[in-house]
């Protein structure tokens, strides 16, 4: 299985490498007033492909850090224990519902 995953991995890095040869032409990204940006066309699709993984990435982390901390274990500080950063004094105030 291990020589079936090598040989998927040079064959995309072949795909990508003549993808990556094909589209090697400088292409003109034009903004706002008058301004443009000249680069190889595949400068410009790995810039925008990385923009487009880091900004997905930001749109998750909130969820993901939820699932991580529902998931850590009982004994992890503050995972899976309700009021587990909150001190002990607090908590028992909390338990006979604010009164002492």
């Amino acid at each position: 299985m291990k020589w079936l995953t090598a040989l998927l991995r040079v064959f995309l890095l072949a795909v990508f490498f003549l993808f990556a040869q094909k589209n090697f032409e400088t292409a003109t990204l034009r903004f706002y007033f008058d301004l443009e940006w000249r680069a190889p066309l595949i400068l410009m699709l790995l810039l925008f492909f990385t923009l487009g993984i880091a900004v997905a990435l930001v749109a998750m982390l909130p969820r993901l850090l939820r699932y991580r901390r529902e998931r850590a274990p009982a004994g992890a500080p503050g995972g899976g224990v309700p009021g587990a950063g909150v001190p002990a004094a607090a908590r028992e105030d909390a338990a006979a519902g604010g009164r002492r």
